[in-house]
């Protein structure tokens, strides 16, 4: 078995995708679906292109919930895909050329329904199996060293205040354990939607974007 040496547009090697529900300026919420996450302890770690919509609410507002939707909701996914809450005129060139449109309201758009949060202002989504509300913790500027890139992306760290779940998540008898048995998150790989089973879970529409556009 040998191995040969590539240089690809993006390392999307596979991890969950979260639906983020933010406050806009104007006091809606703003729904964007990522891939760039992982969790250390009770912190969350967001990452995105520093121009998108929602790493600037959650810097301005300080809150955020992060939603982790299963297998079945690949069409709410796929219907947020290429929409932005930045209006049209303030769209980046990079979101332009990958034909991304504004959306005011993001609910609508995906399908889906707004449930209060306990602790902060933006919705958590009723359909996501999982909730987490969420504090900013710290913003990280990344890719110093690229004086070319120096800014273009930033990482949320995120302090998890509260943690909601379906009854049938709960391992029996732990009142404060996950069922990993139970879980069927949705994952990016390479912007293709897959979940535990073999092959994917629907056609993405990210996956039709070239990966050459993508951004970092």
């Amino acid at each position: 078995m040998a191995h040969s040496i590539i240089s690809p547009a993006i390392l999307y090697w596979g991890t969950p995708v979260v639906l983020i529900t933010s406050e806009n300026e104007d006091g809606l919420d703003n729904i964007c679906a990522i891939s760039s996450v992982f969790w250390l302890g009770h912190r969350c770690i967001l990452g995105f292109g520093t121009q998108n919509k929602t790493p600037q609410n959650i810097l301005r507002t300080g809150h955020c919930v992060v939603n982790l939707p299963d297998d079945t909701m690949a069409r709410n996914i796929n219907l947020l895909a290429t929409t932005t809450g930045t209006k049209e005129e303030d769209i980046s060139s990079s979101k332009r050329a990958r034909n991304y449109r504004y959306v005011k309201d993001k609910w609508a758009c995906a399908d889906l329904t707004p449930q209060k949060s306990d602790l902060v202002r933006p919705a958590r989504i009723l359909e996501c199996p999982v909730q987490m509300e969420c504090e900013l913790a710290k913003g990280h500027v990344l890719m110093e060293d690229f004086p070319d890139l120096k800014g273009a992306i930033t990482a949320i760290e995120l302090k998890v205040l509260r943690v909601h779940i379906l009854d049938h998540l709960r391992m029996p008898g732990q009142p404060n354990r996950v069922n990993p048995d139970h879980l069927r998150p949705i994952f990016m790989c390479f912007q293709e939607l897959y979940g535990f089973g073999e092959g994917k879970v629907a056609e993405s529409v990210l996956g039709k974007v070239d990966e050459e556009k993508m951004p970092v």
